[in-house]
């Protein structure tokens, strides 16, 4: 029953919020004059996915379309890398449940090349009614060029509210990247910021959120974050 209300509320999940429009038009990648002219123009995309039950990832897509708009693709339920992640501690405390759940959030460009990333991993312990204990960790990748170029980060922040004696244990991580390569020598034209937000309740359930702004987009970029 539990795996049947995950898929639905998967199915339902995944509503996206465009909060700034792009700018026409459509080509290929540039920093340059002509460049501006073919660009999407400014993006900020935000998802909300509920984590499966231990056991099952969700992930899905945003592809920016030929029309410049944002294609929401379908939240997709799928067996988790590893297997399941929640397990029951054994002796005395044989009522608190363990479990860990990591995120990604990711932004590919037209030919699927990953320019940034950022990724959590949050373990937990609760007893039914508490979260007992909580951490998560924040890392970031980057696609980097020939001749110390290409993708680079400027900076990457963390916090938890709580990690011991929750009701809830509400972590964001931020990281900012920046380019400066073949496609733009300025360093000037594109950054790519990235927001991760991972609620980790007492009944053993959790909930990530991405957002991610682009200071300027291209058709074909894609957006992929997911949660396992």
């Amino acid at each position: 029953m539990r795996n049947r209300i995950a898929r639905a509320a998967v199915l339902a999940a995944g509503v996206l919020a465009l909060t700034a429009a792009p700018a026409f038009a459509a080509g290929s990648e540039g920093g340059t004059a002509d460049g501006a002219a073919r660009s999407c123009g400014e993006l900020r995309l935000s998802v909300a996915l509920p984590v499966p039950p231990a056991g099952g990832a969700v992930h899905q897509q945003v592809t920016v379309g030929a029309d410049c708009r944002p294609v929401l693709g379908e939240a997709v339920l799928v067996p988790a890398a590893g297997g399941p992640a929640a397990k029951a501690a054994a002796g005395p405390a044989a009522a608190t449940t363990t479990r860990q759940v990591k995120s990604w959030n990711e932004m590919f460009d037209c030919c699927n090349i990953r320019m940034s990333g950022l990724y959590t991993t949050s373990s937990w312990s609760s007893d039914g009614a508490r979260v007992t204990t909580a951490s998560t960790d924040a890392t970031q990748q980057w696609n980097r060029e020939p001749w110390n170029a290409g993708w680079s980060l400027k900076s990457a922040t963390k916090n938890s509210d709580c990690t011991a004696d929750c009701a809830v244990s509400h972590t964001e991580a931020h990281a900012e990247f920046g380019y400066r390569g073949i496609f733009d020598a300025t360093g000037a034209w594109y950054a790519n910021t990235h927001h991760t937000y991972v609620d980790l309740a007492a009944d053993g359930t959790a909930t990530c959120r991405f957002d991610v702004e682009l200071r300027h987009s291209f058709i074909g970029w894609n957006w992929q974050h997911g949660c396992q």
